[in-house]
């Protein structure tokens, strides 16, 4: 399944800059796009860096790459060869003097640009960053599973975004991939990029962070249960923002004077990650598990970030010590301009805290995301939002 959204994002950005970085977590789906992409452009070159084939026709990377001007070349796994950046600065450079100045290099990674030395001053200018995420319910629509099922919101929800997990022939062989995610995440994942940190120590943190997910990050707390220092947590959670699996959601700070939330929320993003943590494997445990509401909340605003996210909005979520609050705000050129509230309900009904929350921002255009299928208003002026119609929010805008 290609992710048409995110496909047309990179397409454009690729006919923009020489090199263009498509980030995500291992397995979400990067090569297949890539590759996707490389089979519109005549003589494009794929090395793939954990082949020691590909990676020795890098032994001389200046030569190689210059050799290959005029061709699109895909690198992926390009975290494993971090020192490659400064050579590109050069190739690119050539390249521009020769006439090529756009599409040169498609590099695929694993991590944040930060983890994988990506953001260096080398590459300024000459390179855009692009996300793929897991695909959303936006993107599973009409699809079908490898049983033939066709994918609801609920099968994104439960099995999460991976593809394997996602259009596996059932809930049981999703269950099945995801848990060996988690371990093989653990066992090459996190030696890769963090070799003193303890495998066993993240993996019980990514199961803490699972059953508070959308609840405050209180290092100190989380740092007591697991017998290491706060500072230590933070650092641990650190690791998971760069590799994808966690979200690190910051609150909307302003100047009321009001006693305001300052501590981030955490949300794991995939929530069928979510799920195989704590040992759900289908829609009934899902259901009758006090994590479902967080759940419901995390594939809520997921979807509507993945709208979002390669776009002028920011996403930020509202507190107050008297309990006015805001899910998930949207802010666009400094100011805040949309509030979302989810309510995991056929018939939703927004919090009185909601709407003091967008009062106290000055934010008219409200929306409660739900599961249903229908949009209607509701009292107070906020406006009921299927999941599956996440885009009117943003339309006209």
């Amino acid at each position: 399944m290609i992710p048409r959204r995110v496909e047309g994002y990179l397409r454009e950005k690729l006919q923009q800059f020489p090199a263009v970085a498509l980030l995500g977590p291992r397995q979400v789906g990067k090569t297949t796009l890539a590759l996707d992409i490389a089979s519109g452009h005549p003589e494009a070159i794929y090395l793939d860096l954990e082949r020691p084939a590909d990676l020795r026709r890098l032994d001389d990377a200046d030569a190689f790459l210059r050799s290959q001007a005029g061709r699109l070349i895909v690198l992926d796994e390009v975290h494993r060869v971090p020192g490659l950046f400064e050579t590109l600065r050069g190739v690119i450079d050539e390249s521009r003097r020769a006439g090529f100045r756009t599409g040169q290099f498609l590099l695929l990674g694993s991590a944040s640009p930060n983890l994988i030395g990506m953001a260096s001053e080398s590459l300024a200018g000459r390179m855009a960053y692009v996300d793929l995420n897991p695909i959303d319910a936006l993107e599973a629509r009409d699809h079908f599973d490898g049983g033939g099922h066709l994918l609801t919101p609920d099968t994104v929800w439960l099995r999460g975004g991976f593809p394997d997990s996602l259009l596996a022939g059932d809930d049981h062989e999703s269950l099945r991939w995801r848990e060996a995610f988690i371990r093989s995440f653990l066992d090459r994942d996190v030696p890769m990029f963090a070799p003193r940190l303890p495998g066993e120590t993240v993996h019980r943190l990514w199961q803490m962070l699972a059953h508070g997910s959308t609840g405050p990050l209180n290092a100190g707390r989380l740092g007591a249960s697991l017998g290491i220092s706060g500072p230590t947590v933070s650092r641990y959670v650190d690791l998971l923002v760069d590799l994808g699996m966690v979200r690190r959601l910051t609150p909307w700070l302003d100047n009321l004077g009001k006693r305001l939330t300052r501590m981030p929320k955490v949300y794991l993003r995939d929530t069928g990650l979510l799920h195989a943590l704590l040992g759900i494997g289908s829609m009934h445990e899902l259901l009758g598990h006090p994590v479902a509401g967080p759940s419901f909340e995390t594939l809520a605003i997921e979807t509507v970030i993945s709208l979002t996210e390669n776009g002028p909005w920011q996403p930020a979520f509202y507190r107050t010590a008297d309990g006015a609050e805001i899910d998930l705000v949207l802010v666009k050129g400094g100011q805040p301009e949309i509030a979302i509230e989810v309510k995991r309900s056929t018939a939703p009904v927004p919090s009185a805290g909601f709407y003091r929350a967008a009062r106290d921002l000055g934010i008219s255009d409200t929306f409660v995301l739900y599961p249903g299928q229908d949009r209607f208003p509701l009292k107070g002026g906020a406006v009921a939002i299927p999941i599956l119609d996440s885009e009117a929010i943003l339309v006209g805008r």
